[in-house]
């Protein structure tokens, strides 16, 4: 079995296509297809089912995925350890954060973490926390950063908070809240929302503030993307509660004061099992010295 052939896997996997995972390994479809059929005969068993219209893992191709990746990622971090210990960064970094991020200016830490280290090949995955969080467990995502209620901590990685802050009412220019100095939960509890989705950290900071406070709200319009949400209360649709830190970067809104409003806790977190020299670096970037990675992490338990 060898590294090559994994990759072959891999790419037929993640395209669904002999001739896409070609395509992106940059070999001729005929030796990719026969690299993978040597590897079906080492098996004795296919990996993959073939039809004219798709392909698709059979129940041993899909046993055989998940190891495959963790070897070439193995392998991939071998040539970056390395590499670190001959004086220079390589490899890949993955950065996840929240769309509503505002403790840390991601875009600028990427462009100082990519003048400083062009071998290094960089992704960014934006998502809710919870998704973010299992990326960073699993080991798909090296550094993230999460927003989460104060009454919520992540689970099985390492990390530290970066900043609190409090949810604010966020309302159209003409809406009739748009010059009051202050309001509190129950005179917004008679509002329509625009809220993040159900069930995502970033609604749970709303909806256990109105459940605490014994009251109902009406949230209509749920949806991933704050901008969206702007177009939203800009249209007057509805009202939203967003960071007070984050929303300056929304456009053509008011933002009102609130009382009794809950607070959110943003965390940058990292993989309790081991960091590569990418990740590393690109913490030191964040004002996370490597040295104090493990006492940090001690120092919060998860």
């Amino acid at each position: 079995m060898e590294l090559q052939q994994m990759r072959y896997v891999v790419a037929v996997a993640e395209t669904s296509s002999f001739t896409r995972a070609a395509e992106r390994c940059l070999v001729v479809q005929s030796a990719l297809s026969h690299q993978i059929a040597r590897l079906e005969r080492e098996f004795g068993g296919k990996l993959f089912e073939r039809s004219s219209r798709r392909v698709r893992l059979t129940p041993a191709g899909a046993a055989f995925l998940p190891a495959a990746r963790q070897c070439l990622d193995a392998a991939e971090r071998a040539a970056a350890e390395v590499a670190a210990a001959l004086g220079e960064v390589r490899g890949r970094l993955t950065v996840g954060v929240i769309p509503t991020v505002a403790a840390v200016d991601i875009p600028a830490a990427l462009r100082e973490f990519r003048s400083r280290y062009p071998h290094v090949r960089i992704g960014l995955r934006v998502g809710g926390s919870e998704r973010l969080a299992e990326q960073v467990r699993q080991g798909a995502i090296d550094v993230a950063c999460l927003g989460l209620p104060t009454t919520a901590r992540p689970q099985g990685v390492r990390g530290r908070e970066l900043a609190r802050d409090r949810l604010v009412a966020v309302v159209a220019p003409g809406h009739p809240l748009a010059e009051e100095p202050e309001v509190d939960l129950r005179r917004l509890s008679s509002e329509v929302f625009v809220d993040f989705t159900a069930g995502t950290a970033g609604r749970a900071q709303s909806d256990q503030a109105f459940s605490a406070a014994g009251l109902d709200r009406d949230v209509a319009f749920e949806v991933q993307a704050p901008d969206l949400m702007a177009k939203l209360i800009r249209q007057g649709l509805g009202i939203a509660m967003l960071p007070s830190t984050y929303v300056p970067q929304l456009a053509g809104v008011r933002t009102i004061p609130v009382s009794d409003a809950p607070a959110r806790v943003e965390h940058l977190v990292w993989n309790d099992v081991g960091l590569t020299p990418a990740a590393k670096a690109f913490l030191a970037i964040l004002d996370t010295p490597t040295e104090h990675l493990a006492e940090r992490a001690e120092a919060r338990p998860q």
